[in-house]
């Protein structure tokens, strides 16, 4: 059997000069023996599939809530589909799919009950308090401080390249709260792209199943037009070819600006002043169109906004009575992780399950 170094060696070979090599380079905060076989990014990839807040995606949001639809898509349903857009993508522009599918994995661990409406409530409840609430700066806390694997160290002792893409994951939804000097690893801005390539596709293929967008009204909508036009030549499925249609616009586009900004080492992406992994112009601008669409009629129609409604109270609920008393699993994590009662709270709140949620109403 071939040995690791000899095995990164060669994986090392034929990835991109810009890409982030396999092996140690930013390393990890708690110093450690490499496994025998697997390279760094795939130990990291292993431990964060195997933590009880990836599991919990499961029953959590999406769009509709957990459990209402056996087909509808749900976080962790949300999240696999980042991870294999990521890897492609990866894999197509000679980057690092380790540690791509790493990020993806992770990107939406502290991703609260109930969707992006229990992220909003929940920020309310942390700015009564003077603080803010951002899922992907949970989901860093998640891998850093609340899971355990050892009792050696907090958190999970990731690869900081991995943290980094965290601090730096961003969509249409979402704010980058990193404060580093550079700009993310190809592999990071990757995962920031098949987020959105992800949830364009698949919630306009869950708003169509829902029956509260119908085919005729998206025909209006260049992009989607434009794919169902390729699934009637191809034979395939619209939420597929639109898909297709944003992949392979981020690669032509990404290819544009690493020739116009000279990049050709690692260095050079991580301090290049914008973003290199990107759509065309004229891509973002049909791309907007849609999302729009969206937000008006599948967001904020009556069945979804009902459920967001729902689980917004929820939250404000669950707060402001563990405020008053709280139980014993936020006393716990308060003593875990010397945080303030607040943030114990907004930790073991954001961590339930929409059913758990629900249930735990029921018992105040």
């Amino acid at each position: 059997m071939q040995n690791l170094k000899e095995k990164l060696q060669r994986a090392n070979s034929i990835l991109a000069t810009h890409a982030v090599p396999h092996g140690v380079k930013l390393g990890r905060e708690h110093e450690e023996k490499e496994d025998e076989t697997r390279f760094p990014f795939q130990r990291d990839r292993d431990r964060i599939i195997h933590t009880q807040a990836f599991r919990r995606l499961k029953a959590k949001t999406q769009v509709f809530v957990a459990g209402k639809g056996d087909h509808y898509r749900t976080r962790l349903t949300h999240t696999m589909e980042v991870a294999q857009i990521s890897r492609d993508m990866a894999r197509t522009l000679s980057l690092n799919e380790d540690l791509a599918e790493c990020i993806a994995l992770a990107h939406d661990l502290g991703h609260t009950p109930f969707g992006h409406a229990g992220e909003d409530a929940m920020r309310k409840e942390m700015e009564r308090h003077g603080m803010d609430f951002e899922h992907n700066m949970q989901s860093l806390r998640i891998v850093t401080l609340l899971e355990e694997r050892t009792t050696k160290y907090p958190g999970l002792n990731l690869n900081r390249e991995v943290l980094e893409g965290l601090m730096k994951h961003r969509t249409s939804y979402d704010a980058s709260h990193g404060d580093l000097p550079r700009s993310p690893s190809l592999e990071a801005q990757i995962v920031n792209l098949a987020d959105e390539i992800a949830y364009t596709a698949h919630d306009t293929d869950d708003g169509l199943r829902a029956e509260l967008i119908s085919h005729e009204e998206l025909l209006t909508i260049p992009l989607y037009d434009e794919a169902f036009a390729k699934t009637r030549t191809n034979g395939t499925e619209v939420r597929g070819t639109l898909i297709h249609l944003l992949v392979m616009d981020a690669y032509s586009e990404t290819e544009r600006r690493m020739k116009e900004q000279s990049i050709r080492s690692l260095e050079d992406v991580y301090n290049a002043s914008t973003d290199i992994v990107a759509f065309s112009d004229a891509m973002t601008a049909k791309l907007t169109v849609l999302r729009e669409f969206l937000h008006e009629q599948f967001y904020s129609a009556n069945a979804v906004r009902k459920h967001s409604e729902e689980g917004m109270r929820i939250i404000h609920t669950l707060f402001t009575a563990y405020e008053k008393n709280p139980p014993e699993k936020v006393l716990s994590l308060q003593r875990k992780t010397g945080s303030s009662l607040p943030e114990a709270i907004k930790d073991y709140i954001a961590g339930m399950t929409d059913s758990y949620a629900e249930a735990m109403v029921k018992e105040l």
